[in-house]
């Protein structure tokens, strides 16, 4: 599994887990950044989930703001059983070597309740090595 792979960071809200790690993907001379990052979402409530928004935030070391916000994950609105998992890895290009991605998901119960669940807080920082984002 990917967590014995890379450092990741977790939140919990209720009994759904969102697990995250961060890679610099590229590097160059103007230190813009490649980054990726991803989320990996599990349901361990007793009952059947379904994610529907995302409201994510990455702030740079020089305080700009980059937002992803919409409904779904890249397109997706996925359904999500007690005890199943989604994993959603997206990528970002910034003109700054450091930054924190954080943010929430909203979900919606099988009976139509919302749950606001919140992502750990992911700190970007350039280490300078090359390596690619894998959720398996």
């Amino acid at each position: 599994m990917w967590q014995d792979c890379f450092d990741y960071v977790t939140a919990q809200t209720g009994d759904i887990v969102v697990s995250a790690f961060q890679e610099s993907l590229e590097e160059d001379s103007a230190n813009r950044c490649l980054w990726g990052y991803c989320l990996y979402i599990e349901n361990n409530s007793a009952q059947k989930i379904r994610l529907l928004k995302k409201y994510f935030c990455i702030t740079d070391n020089y305080g700009r703001n980059y937002f992803n916000v919409g409904d779904g994950f890249h397109g997706e609105l996925p359904d999500l059983e007690p005890g199943e998992y989604f994993e959603f890895e997206d990528t970002i290009m910034l003109d700054a070597t450091a930054a924190v991605l954080y943010g929430s998901c909203v979900a919606q119960t099988a009976n139509g309740d919302e749950i606001k669940i919140k992502l750990p807080l992911v700190q970007l920082a350039a280490s300078g090595k090359k390596q690619v984002v894998a959720c398996h």
